[in-house]
């Protein structure tokens, strides 16, 4: 039986996004998990909501709007540095990670972004997220658009695909373990 795709492709590999343990997670309902350095050189991690383009791993936040009191304070810090490192997981068993690493870009838009509607329908489900959608309709409302190109990308699966200091690539996977 051939190795299914993504399994005997190093950690690092952007084809690991082809495997469909990755696909699993890019289209579920887990939050991703990103992870910065703040203004004062601390690191921070926040969940979040996302939607995977194919290309690219959005996020949405706020800028302005009813109820907004401030931009949100990860804008700034990734504006200083872009450098982010992103995990969408799962409980399993066994639990399943993808992790993302690199440099996002932040856009600012008025109203709702496309991304933040498309992953609010993923997350809500239809009725639930056009409601919530419907008051968020503001002519005040900018959000910020946090796109990650991913540069490196990694994948545990627990099955095929171990932490290294479990052996890495299991046999089935074209490597020893």
């Amino acid at each position: 039986m051939p190795p299914t795709p993504g399994t005997t492709l190093p950690q690092g590999d952007l084809g690991l996004l082809d495997a469909p343990v990755a696909h699993e997670l890019l289209t579920g309902t887990a939050p991703a998990h990103m992870a910065y350095l703040a203004t004062d050189g601390s690191p921070r991690l926040v969940p979040t909501w996302f939607h995977w383009t194919g290309d690219e791993l959005v996020t949405v936040t706020y800028v302005a709007g009813p109820g907004v009191a401030h931009p949100a304070r990860r804008l700034a810090a990734l504006r200083a540095d872009p450098r982010v490192a992103v995990t969408v997981d799962d409980d399993g068993p066994p639990p399943r990670v993808l992790t993302l690493r690199g440099k996002v870009t932040v856009e600012e838009v008025r109203g709702v972004a496309p991304e933040y509607a498309a992953a609010a329908r993923r997350y809500l489900g239809t009725e639930a997220a056009d409601e919530m959608l419907a008051e968020l309709d503001h002519p005040r409302l900018r959000q910020a658009r946090i796109g990650l190109r991913p540069q490196w990308v990694g994948l545990l699966d627990f099955t095929t695909r171990l932490p290294s200091a479990q052996g890495g690539l299991a046999p089935e996977a074209g490597r020893p373990a």
